[in-house]
Protein backbone atom coordinates (compact mmCIF):
# COMPACT_ATOMS: atom_id res chain seq x y z
CA UNK A 1 0.00 0.00 0.00
CA UNK A 2 1.77 3.10 -1.25
CA UNK A 3 1.90 6.49 1.13
CA UNK A 4 -1.03 8.41 -0.50
CA UNK A 5 -3.34 5.51 -0.18
CA UNK A 6 -2.90 4.72 3.79
CA UNK A 7 -2.81 8.89 4.31
CA UNK A 8 -6.09 8.99 2.33
CA UNK A 9 -7.81 6.16 4.96
CA UNK A 10 -6.23 7.40 7.58
CA UNK A 11 -8.06 10.74 6.65
CA UNK A 12 -11.29 9.05 5.78
CA UNK A 13 -11.26 7.33 9.01
CA UNK A 14 -10.56 10.18 11.19
CA UNK A 15 -13.82 11.67 9.10
CA UNK A 16 -16.00 8.85 10.08
CA UNK A 17 -15.07 9.34 13.21
CA UNK A 18 -15.49 12.49 14.02
CA UNK A 19 -18.95 12.26 12.24
CA UNK A 20 -20.38 10.22 14.27
CA UNK A 21 -19.14 12.19 17.39
CA UNK A 22 -20.46 15.21 16.08
CA UNK A 23 -24.18 12.93 15.37
CA UNK A 24 -23.87 11.77 18.29
CA UNK A 25 -24.15 15.38 19.88
CA UNK A 26 -26.61 16.61 17.83
CA UNK A 27 -28.80 13.82 18.70
CA UNK A 28 -27.82 14.02 22.77
CA UNK A 29 -28.57 18.06 22.37
CA UNK A 30 -32.16 17.21 21.21
CA UNK A 31 -32.92 14.51 23.54
CA UNK A 32 -31.67 16.85 26.20
CA UNK A 33 -34.18 19.45 24.92
CA UNK A 34 -37.04 17.14 25.49
CA UNK A 35 -37.49 15.51 28.77
CA UNK A 36 -40.31 12.88 29.52
CA UNK A 37 -43.05 14.23 32.00
CA UNK A 38 -42.55 13.27 35.66
CA UNK A 39 -44.18 14.03 38.93
CA UNK A 40 -42.56 17.63 40.12
CA UNK A 41 -42.05 18.06 43.91
CA UNK A 42 -44.61 19.95 44.81
CA UNK A 43 -42.44 22.93 46.65
CA UNK A 44 -44.18 24.43 49.81
CA UNK A 45 -44.30 28.24 48.08
CA UNK A 46 -46.45 26.93 45.18
CA UNK A 47 -49.59 29.19 44.65
CA UNK A 48 -51.40 27.30 41.63
CA UNK A 49 -51.07 25.29 39.20
CA UNK A 50 -53.25 25.04 35.66
CA UNK A 51 -53.37 24.34 31.97
CA UNK A 52 -54.50 25.76 29.07
CA UNK A 53 -55.29 24.58 25.74
CA UNK A 54 -57.21 26.01 22.64
CA UNK A 55 -59.19 24.88 19.70
CA UNK A 56 -60.25 21.58 20.66
CA UNK A 57 -63.54 21.05 19.82
CA UNK A 58 -63.11 18.89 17.18
CA UNK A 59 -63.91 15.24 18.76
CA UNK A 60 -61.28 13.28 16.66
CA UNK A 61 -58.17 11.54 17.12
CA UNK A 62 -55.78 15.05 17.94
CA UNK A 63 -57.88 16.04 20.69
CA UNK A 64 -58.18 12.63 22.22
CA UNK A 65 -54.35 12.23 21.88
CA UNK A 66 -53.84 16.00 23.56
CA UNK A 67 -56.13 15.16 26.22
CA UNK A 68 -54.94 11.66 26.69
CA UNK A 69 -51.32 13.64 27.67
CA UNK A 70 -53.45 16.19 29.47
CA UNK A 71 -54.67 13.69 31.95
CA UNK A 72 -50.86 12.03 32.02
CA UNK A 73 -50.01 15.23 33.24
CA UNK A 74 -52.92 15.55 36.06
CA UNK A 75 -51.83 12.19 37.37
CA UNK A 76 -48.17 12.84 38.20
CA UNK A 77 -48.62 16.88 38.50
CA UNK A 78 -52.89 17.41 39.76
CA UNK A 79 -54.13 20.78 38.66
CA UNK A 80 -58.12 21.77 39.32
CA UNK A 81 -58.17 24.35 36.39
CA UNK A 82 -58.29 24.93 32.19
CA UNK A 83 -58.14 28.29 30.01
CA UNK A 84 -60.45 26.64 27.30
CA UNK A 85 -59.08 29.33 25.41
CA UNK A 86 -62.22 28.89 22.75
CA UNK A 87 -62.99 27.05 19.21
CA UNK A 88 -64.63 24.84 22.11
CA UNK A 89 -66.96 22.86 19.09
CA UNK A 90 -66.00 22.80 15.39
CA UNK A 91 -67.63 23.95 12.53
CA UNK A 92 -70.20 25.72 13.70
CA UNK A 93 -70.32 25.74 17.75
CA UNK A 94 -73.62 23.32 17.81
CA UNK A 95 -74.38 22.52 21.46
CA UNK A 96 -75.61 19.12 20.52
CA UNK A 97 -72.07 18.34 19.99
CA UNK A 98 -71.06 19.13 23.39
CA UNK A 99 -70.65 14.96 24.76
CA UNK A 100 -68.42 14.14 21.61
CA UNK A 101 -66.07 17.17 21.68
CA UNK A 102 -65.81 18.09 25.24
CA UNK A 103 -67.41 16.20 27.64
CA UNK A 104 -66.11 12.75 26.32
CA UNK A 105 -62.11 13.76 25.98
CA UNK A 106 -62.21 15.23 28.73
CA UNK A 107 -64.14 12.27 31.03
CA UNK A 108 -61.25 11.16 33.11
CA UNK A 109 -60.61 15.18 34.03
CA UNK A 110 -63.89 16.30 34.95
CA UNK A 111 -64.62 13.27 37.13
CA UNK A 112 -61.55 14.42 39.62
CA UNK A 113 -63.29 18.06 39.62
CA UNK A 114 -60.90 19.97 37.03
CA UNK A 115 -62.85 22.65 36.36
CA UNK A 116 -62.55 24.39 32.88
CA UNK A 117 -63.01 27.77 32.09
CA UNK A 118 -64.06 29.15 28.31
CA UNK A 119 -64.03 32.06 26.10
CA UNK A 120 -65.77 32.38 22.97
CA UNK A 121 -63.83 31.27 19.40
CA UNK A 122 -64.95 32.38 16.09
CA UNK A 123 -66.11 28.90 15.19
CA UNK A 124 -68.48 29.17 18.55
CA UNK A 125 -70.26 32.29 17.49
CA UNK A 126 -71.62 30.85 14.63
CA UNK A 127 -74.83 29.21 16.38
CA UNK A 128 -76.79 31.31 18.04
CA UNK A 129 -73.67 33.90 18.70
CA UNK A 130 -72.38 31.49 21.20
CA UNK A 131 -75.31 31.56 23.32
CA UNK A 132 -75.74 27.65 24.13
CA UNK A 133 -72.17 27.92 25.32
CA UNK A 134 -72.20 30.89 27.56
CA UNK A 135 -75.29 29.17 29.31
CA UNK A 136 -73.42 25.24 29.19
CA UNK A 137 -72.38 24.78 33.31
CA UNK A 138 -69.40 23.09 32.02
CA UNK A 139 -67.50 26.18 30.52
CA UNK A 140 -67.36 28.22 34.08
CA UNK A 141 -68.63 31.61 31.59
CA UNK A 142 -70.25 34.25 33.72
CA UNK A 143 -71.02 35.91 30.71
CA UNK A 144 -69.28 36.95 27.20
CA UNK A 145 -66.67 38.31 29.27
CA UNK A 146 -65.31 37.81 32.72
CA UNK A 147 -63.31 37.56 35.60
CA UNK A 148 -62.21 34.63 38.40
CA UNK A 149 -59.21 34.54 40.73
CA UNK A 150 -57.69 31.93 42.58
CA UNK A 151 -55.24 31.69 45.21
CA UNK A 152 -53.18 34.64 44.24
CA UNK A 153 -53.77 34.81 40.62
CA UNK A 154 -57.12 36.87 38.63
CA UNK A 155 -58.40 35.67 35.67
CA UNK A 156 -59.91 37.84 33.13
CA UNK A 157 -61.66 36.01 30.09
CA UNK A 158 -62.52 38.22 27.02
CA UNK A 159 -64.61 37.85 24.05
CA UNK A 160 -62.37 38.88 21.06
CA UNK A 161 -64.59 37.66 18.39
CA UNK A 162 -65.36 40.91 15.55
CA UNK A 163 -68.91 41.33 16.79
CA UNK A 164 -68.01 41.64 20.59
CA UNK A 165 -69.43 44.73 22.83
CA UNK A 166 -66.27 46.24 22.28
CA UNK A 167 -66.82 49.73 23.94
CA UNK A 168 -68.42 48.40 26.55
CA UNK A 169 -65.97 45.47 27.51
CA UNK A 170 -62.98 47.27 27.41
CA UNK A 171 -64.27 50.13 29.96
CA UNK A 172 -64.90 46.52 32.12
CA UNK A 173 -61.35 45.00 31.48
CA UNK A 174 -59.70 48.81 32.83
CA UNK A 175 -62.38 48.81 35.89
CA UNK A 176 -61.38 45.36 36.88
CA UNK A 177 -58.05 45.53 36.50
CA UNK A 178 -57.74 48.95 38.23
CA UNK A 179 -59.17 47.66 40.91
CA UNK A 180 -57.67 43.92 41.17
CA UNK A 181 -55.19 43.12 44.51
CA UNK A 182 -54.22 39.97 42.69
CA UNK A 183 -50.38 40.13 42.45
CA UNK A 184 -50.92 37.24 39.31
CA UNK A 185 -53.07 39.04 36.40
CA UNK A 186 -53.55 36.44 33.50
CA UNK A 187 -55.80 37.72 30.59
CA UNK A 188 -57.06 35.02 27.79
CA UNK A 189 -59.18 35.71 24.75
CA UNK A 190 -59.09 33.38 21.20
CA UNK A 191 -57.81 35.41 18.92
CA UNK A 192 -53.40 36.62 19.18
CA UNK A 193 -52.39 39.64 20.03
CA UNK A 194 -48.64 38.63 18.73
CA UNK A 195 -48.51 35.59 16.38
CA UNK A 196 -46.12 34.10 13.72
CA UNK A 197 -48.34 32.08 12.85
CA UNK A 198 -51.11 31.90 9.80
CA UNK A 199 -52.82 35.22 10.89
CA UNK A 200 -49.71 36.93 12.28
CA UNK A 201 -50.20 39.62 14.74
CA UNK A 202 -52.85 41.81 14.95
CA UNK A 203 -51.88 45.49 15.03
CA UNK A 204 -55.46 46.56 16.34
CA UNK A 205 -55.10 44.69 19.52
CA UNK A 206 -51.64 45.69 20.17
CA UNK A 207 -52.45 49.46 20.18
CA UNK A 208 -56.14 48.26 22.07
CA UNK A 209 -54.93 45.84 24.98
CA UNK A 210 -50.70 46.27 25.07
CA UNK A 211 -51.26 49.86 26.87
CA UNK A 212 -53.35 47.97 29.69
CA UNK A 213 -50.93 45.21 30.12
CA UNK A 214 -48.27 47.22 30.65
CA UNK A 215 -50.24 49.98 32.88
CA UNK A 216 -51.40 47.23 35.06
CA UNK A 217 -48.88 44.77 35.30
CA UNK A 218 -50.46 41.91 32.83
CA UNK A 219 -47.83 38.98 32.70
CA UNK A 220 -49.35 36.77 30.50
CA UNK A 221 -51.80 36.69 27.80
CA UNK A 222 -53.00 33.41 26.58
CA UNK A 223 -54.69 32.87 23.30
CA UNK A 224 -55.49 29.93 20.68
CA UNK A 225 -57.01 31.12 16.77
CA UNK A 226 -53.01 29.95 15.55
CA UNK A 227 -52.94 26.41 15.60
CA UNK A 228 -49.48 25.74 17.58
CA UNK A 229 -47.59 26.54 20.01
CA UNK A 230 -45.58 29.44 20.51
CA UNK A 231 -44.41 31.23 23.76
CA UNK A 232 -43.16 35.04 23.23
CA UNK A 233 -40.54 36.99 25.67
CA UNK A 234 -41.88 39.39 27.58
CA UNK A 235 -42.74 41.88 25.54
CA UNK A 236 -43.26 45.33 27.77
CA UNK A 237 -43.92 43.32 30.91
CA UNK A 238 -46.40 40.78 29.29
CA UNK A 239 -45.77 37.26 27.89
CA UNK A 240 -47.91 36.15 25.18
CA UNK A 241 -48.95 32.33 24.68
CA UNK A 242 -50.62 30.90 21.64
CA UNK A 243 -52.18 27.13 23.13
CA UNK A 244 -54.36 26.34 19.62
CA UNK A 245 -52.61 23.06 18.88
CA UNK A 246 -55.82 21.16 21.22
CA UNK A 247 -56.62 18.76 18.17
CA UNK A 248 -55.11 20.32 14.47
CA UNK A 249 -51.60 22.16 13.81
CA UNK A 250 -49.92 24.50 11.07
CA UNK A 251 -46.75 25.64 10.41
CA UNK A 252 -45.50 28.46 12.75
CA UNK A 253 -42.42 30.17 12.15
CA UNK A 254 -40.40 32.27 14.33
CA UNK A 255 -40.41 36.52 15.05
CA UNK A 256 -37.69 38.30 16.57
CA UNK A 257 -39.82 38.51 20.30
CA UNK A 258 -40.58 34.45 19.90
CA UNK A 259 -38.69 32.25 22.36
CA UNK A 260 -40.37 29.07 21.21
CA UNK A 261 -42.45 28.16 18.72
CA UNK A 262 -44.15 24.69 17.21
CA UNK A 263 -46.35 23.01 15.54
CA UNK A 264 -47.13 20.34 17.43
CA UNK A 265 -50.09 18.74 18.73
CA UNK A 266 -49.48 20.03 22.33
CA UNK A 267 -50.80 21.91 25.60
CA UNK A 268 -49.48 24.25 28.34
CA UNK A 269 -48.74 24.10 31.87
CA UNK A 270 -48.08 26.61 34.70
CA UNK A 271 -46.83 26.39 38.30
CA UNK A 272 -47.26 29.88 39.89
CA UNK A 273 -45.33 31.12 43.33
CA UNK A 274 -44.71 34.46 44.81
CA UNK A 275 -41.89 35.27 42.26
CA UNK A 276 -42.31 33.26 38.89
CA UNK A 277 -44.47 31.09 37.05
CA UNK A 278 -42.89 28.15 35.46
CA UNK A 279 -44.48 27.42 32.25
CA UNK A 280 -44.12 24.17 30.54
CA UNK A 281 -44.85 23.24 27.00
CA UNK A 282 -46.54 19.36 26.25
CA UNK A 283 -46.84 17.10 23.04
CA UNK A 284 -48.80 13.83 23.12
CA UNK A 285 -45.28 12.27 23.27
CA UNK A 286 -45.80 13.53 26.53
CA UNK A 287 -42.50 14.79 26.71
CA UNK A 288 -41.91 18.84 27.57
CA UNK A 289 -40.69 20.84 24.72
CA UNK A 290 -40.28 24.03 25.89
CA UNK A 291 -39.89 25.32 29.76
CA UNK A 292 -39.77 29.42 30.40
CA UNK A 293 -39.72 31.55 33.23
CA UNK A 294 -42.27 34.84 33.71
CA UNK A 295 -41.18 36.90 36.51
CA UNK A 296 -43.85 38.98 38.54
CA UNK A 297 -42.43 41.90 38.05
CA UNK A 298 -40.70 41.15 34.54
CA UNK A 299 -40.84 45.01 33.35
Amino acid sequence: MNIKRRQFLLLSGISTIASGFLGWKLSNRNSLMETAIAANPVKKDLLLRFVSVADTGTGVRGQYSVAKAMNLYHQLNPYNLVVLAGDNIYNNGEIEKINAVFERPYQPLLRKGVKFHACLGNHDIRTDNGVPQVEYPGFNMKGRYYTFGQDQVQFFALDTNGNADWKNQLVWLEKELSISKAPWKVVFGHHPIYSSGNYGSNKNFIKTFTPLFTKYNVQLYLNGHEHNYERTRAINGTTYLTCGAGAGSRPVGRSEWTEYSTSNLSFATYDVYADRMEVRGIGTNNRVFDRGVIKLNSV
